[in-house]
């Protein structure tokens, strides 16, 4: 259909995060406004499918109308449900209709059923949550026949075993809880076996595993943390909870704790795992906190960390002129998507503005605006489950994590890297480059030995090590490793990706350990390989550790800073000379350090212990923060049991020129225990000892 152009409500202005200054409950009502104005603009005749402009989704037209109703209808609820009612009689009757047309099996833009297409199971979840949370103003006004047509729709849900074993138990409580409410069908023993199914990927401190891989990313928040709580507050959900409420809150409580730690001072979320195309999702858990009242992180601080997670993308003009949400981060980059994604998808988005379900005289608008972690100063933290290291800090805003425990694959398998878990660093100010070559070529944040035919080897899936901060006389300072079977892949053709890694062929290289060392905005990455597959040669095999990616647009400036060594071994800064670089990279340099600029941002990379050569390699359409992205690199031989010390930093440019100080690492074996002593950049001394790793040869495809 033609759609006529729509005049769109004023924009609130982007309020300034790093000064704390929060939106009003307007500014968040007159955001939410504008994207259902947009969504209401691009509906079919009955309502029913909601088409936003773009390329067709994987899964067709009719599941992409499905998902642009359904998930704008989680706003719409959302909007009604806060204002009690009041002043949302247009939006009502609008998405009233659809529900009638959705349900009648003549129309021509009728929904997708569940039988039809597995998707569907997703959107009923959101139709079933708004249409409890609307009750009086949708559900209890639509007539006998809609009402009786929408339990047939949603009832092939019951006795469905199909469903996977995800987040997606969630969609299937949720339905089986308004048809219980509503006298439909529904079963006790699915209820039963979806609640025991998410006890079973609960782990230590609040985390949640979305699924047997290990998988952790915003998925724990927007989903596996929100539905509990949501669901707790459906109609008839006491009687099914039977007093587990308590518990799920208790974890709530607790996960939010590193949540918050996880926001950048520009309010980024961490630019890490799948579907990032939904976005500002990622303030979701923060808002569930509001409403569940846990106890550990106050009222202003929850709604500053929605609010700074929204004005981040709003601030850089998400949605754009149009109104309409794109799959990408700051602007379209449709391989941020999954390739099933459709110009709906990226409306789970929405979930980012529960605030505004809360009524004008909730407490949470009166609570005084607390500053975020990042805002107060540095952060050092473990992640135990996902096997991260928390690094956040205040002088330049950037929170970042060194990773040794998710790769979204089970343990034990063999795959490939994905772009999207399996790097060894997150961040919220870089982001991992995640086109077609990136799945299948570790470059960024990675250790990887390098054959002479170019290819890269893989790390899922590793075995963590050591996770801890260390905080006693001998410094503060975070520790993650890792043990892997270095393996190159030959992939498989995969029609979806879900963000695990690629199947296929696989050849072993051999055993590679990892540790990192965080401290402020560097890590020293310290690296052997264990052994080489029995009948390699280590000759023409090289030990590649890539550093931070950086993307923009013009390029991002790169150069080799040449630096002298001294007598032990370790970089001096007495002589420095910079080389720039252009075209795909920069010609190797021994014992220097590789610089990369872009947008403010300096990433660096400098080896320490090995004769690393440094070199930039260049990167395009690779990233969804610009069309052309650079990543430093040290390129070492392999010598099976040797050492290597690589000190990679992530900060802003001007901190990065501010702090050239000369950094020294020291090793010392006694027996099987190493002991290593740094000299930092700015001068602070620590000392620790590495765990010792098991045997990693265990591990099987």
């Amino acid at each position: 259909m033609t759609v006529p152009q729509q005049s769109s409500p004023p924009r609130p202005s982007a309020p300034s995060v790093a000064a704390g200054v929060d939106w009003t409950r307007d500014e968040w009502l007159a955001y939410a406004d504008r994207l259902l104005e947009t969504a209401r603009a691009h509906a079919s005749a009955g309502h029913a499918r909601i088409h936003f402009p773009g390329a067709e989704g994987g899964y067709g037209h009719a599941v992409d109308g499905l998902e642009g109703f359904a998930r704008t209808f989680l706003l719409a609820g959302f909007r009604i449900a806060g204002a009690r009612g009041e002043g949302t009689a247009e939006l009502a009757d609008f998405y009233r209709q659809g529900i009638v047309t959705g349900v009648d099996p003549d129309a021509a833009d009728r929904w997708v059923r569940l039988d039809e297409h597995a998707q569907a199971k997703v959107e009923a979840a959101s139709l079933a949550l708004v249409l409890d949370m609307t009750r009086p103003w949708i559900w209890d006004r639509l007539d006998g026949l809609t009402q009786q047509r929408v339990i047939e729709y949603l009832s092939p849900v019951v006795g469905d075993t199909t469903y996977p074993k995800t987040n997606w138990l969630w969609f299937r409580i949720v339905v089986q809880t308004f048809l219980r409410s509503v006298g439909g069908p529904w079963s006790a023993q699915d209820i039963a076996d979806d609640l025991a199914l998410h006890d079973a990927l609960v782990r230590d401190e609040g985390w949640i595993s979305d699924g047997f891989e290990r998988s952790y990313d915003h998925y724990v928040g927007w989903a596996l943390h929100t539905y509990p709580v949501l669901w707790s507050r459906m109609q008839g959900a006491d009687e099914l909870a039977a007093g587990r409420t308590a518990g799920d809150v208790a974890r709530l409580d607790r996960f939010l704790q590193d949540a918050v730690a996880l926001i950048g001072a520009d309010g980024s979320p961490l630019v890490q795992g799948r579907s990032l195309i939904y976005r500002f999702a990622a303030a979701a858990p923060f808002w569930v906190g509001a409403l569940a009242e846990v106890p550990s992180t106050s009222l202003g601080r929850l709604r500053r960390a929605a609010n700074a997670i929204v004005a981040h993308f709003d601030g850089r003009d998400v949605p754009g002129r149009s109104g309409v949400l794109t799959m990408g981060w700051h602007h379209e980059w449709r391989d941020l998507a999954q390739s099933y994604s459709g110009p709906g998808s990226p409306y789970w988005a929405v979930k980012g503005l529960l605030g505004v379900a809360l009524p004008a005289d909730h407490p949470v608008w009166a609570a005084e605006s607390e500053p975020l972690p990042i805002e107060t100063g540095d952060e050092l933290r473990t992640v135990r489950s996902a096997g991260w290291v928390i690094s956040g800090t205040r002088a330049d805003g950037i929170v970042r994590i060194v990773n040794h425990g998710t790769d979204h694959a089970a343990e034990g398998s063999l795959v490939g890297d994905s772009p999207l878990y399996a790097r060894i660093g997150y961040a919220t100010a870089a982001s991992p480059l995640a086109n077609a070559r990136a799945w299948e070529e570790p470059l960024e944040q990675s250790v990887v030995l390098v054959d002479d035919a170019g290819r890269a080897t893989h790390r899922a899936a590793m075995q963590l090590i050591d996770v801890r901060v260390q905080d006693d006389e001998d410094g503060r300072v975070g520790i993650a490793a890792s043990v892997s079977r270095a393996h190159w892949l030959t992939p498989r053709p995969a029609l979806h990706r879900h963000g695990s890694g690629l199947d296929g062929d696989v050849e072993i290289a051999g055993v590679v350990e990892v540790h990192s060392l965080a401290r402020g905005p560097w890590e020293l990455r310290l690296a052997r390989v264990r052994s080489l597959e029995a009948g390699l040669d280590a000759a023409p095999l090289r030990l590649r550790v890539g550093g931070w990616a950086l993307a923009s647009e013009p390029t991002p400036r790169s150069w080799i800073e040449e630096l002298g060594r001294n007598e032990e071994g370790n970089t001096d800064a007495a002589s420095s000379s910079r080389l720039a670089s252009s075209g795909g990279h920069a010609s190797a340099t021994a014992g220097a350090t590789a610089r990369v600029v872009a947008d403010g941002l300096s990433s660096s990379i400098r080896p320490l212990i090995g004769a690393g050569a440094t070199s930039v390699e260049t990167r395009e359409d690779a990233s969804p923060l610009g069309p052309v992205a650079a990543v430093p690199l040290v390129t070492y031989p392999v010598e099976p049991g040797a050492w290597t010390a690589t000190l990679v930093e992530l900060t802003t440019e001007d901190l990065a020129a501010a702090r050239e100080g000369v950094a020294h690492v020291a090793l010392t074996a006694d027996g099987p225990q190493t002991t290593v002593s740094v000299t930092w950049p700015d001068g602070t001394a620590t000392t620790s000892r590495l765990a010792h790793p098991g045997d990693a040869s265990h591990a099987d495809r």
